[in-house]
């Protein structure tokens, strides 16, 4: 294994700071907001923040064309998709289509939040917070409704140094 020593005089600069997060393994989600047209992208930003309450979070770059509608929304839905689901995650991640339309399997949830068919689990959550971090907004959010699936052998789809990943369970 190589490692690179640390340097005082190595300031965390943008590409350093890419470098270190692409070493992280995150989840992948897609977030979807209602609307007209409904808002989803693609996220590994999504985690559990509290127990007592429940709330989890997720990022999101003000300049992101979701942001309108995520701003706008009271009601959100997370979907953790599974590592069938690449497809979606690269559909939803995909800038200037109509990500729904290309994607196609989902129906509407409470308030009309869109809600993705086939994955691993589905948070329906109510918008509790919004926190200015940065380029990015940290939306806090109540779970209120969730459906996972059945079988525990499906494995979420992972990102990780700049690609997705597979888990393999060990036996």
């Amino acid at each position: 294994m190589t490692v690179t020593p640390l340097h005082q005089d190595r300031a965390v600069d943008a590409d350093l700071f890419r470098a270190l997060l692409r070493r992280h393994a995150a989840a992948v989600v897609v977030i979807t907001a209602p609307g007209e047209p409904p808002a989803g992208f693609t996220a590994t930003s999504f985690t559990s923040v509290s127990l007592d309450p429940p709330l989890v979070s997720f990022c999101l770059a003000k300049s992101a064309s979701a942001w309108p509608a995520v701003q706008a929304a009271s009601t959100i839905a997370v979907h953790v998709l599974t590592q069938e689901q690449e497809h979606v995650a690269r559909t939803f991640a995909t800038r200037g289509i109509d990500r729904f339309a290309a994607h196609g399997a989902w129906r509407p949830g409470p308030d009309g939040v869109p809600l993705l068919e086939g994955v691993l689990a589905t948070i329906v959550c109510k918008v509790a917070q919004h926190v200015e971090a940065g380029d990015h907004t940290i939306v806090l959010a109540t779970p209120e409704l969730g459906e996972h699936h059945a079988d525990t052998t499906v494995t979420p789809l992972v990102y990780h140094d700049g690609t997705y990943a597979h888990l393999q369970r060990s036996a």
